[in-house]
């Protein structure tokens, strides 16, 4: 399993727009991606549970990880944080 933690830098955080990128991304890979914030989860390919976790700028997320593809998995949502988010 791989895991990083990113701050949200989006200034209004993790609303419509970028939740639909980052579950669009996140079904490219075999993986399992999860997405926690303050004890929650949600998969990162699942627009709707990842807007319930109400992620605003300034939060602190991690990002786990897990299938056969991990370490590309991992290697690209990093960047897609940086990127976007």
């Amino acid at each position: 399993m791989k895991e990083f933690e990113y701050v949200i830098r989006d200034e209004v955080g993790i609303h419509a727009r970028p939740a639909g990128l980052l579950a669009k991304k996140a079904k490219e890979f075999k993986s399992e991606i999860t997405l926690e914030k303050g004890g929650k989860s949600a998969a990162a390919s699942k627009l709707m549970a990842v807007m319930a976790l109400g992620v605003k700028c300034g939060d602190r997320v991690t990002v786990k990880i897990s299938g056969e593809d991990e370490d590309t998995a991992s290697a690209e949502m990093e960047k897609f944080f940086r990127d976007n988010l």
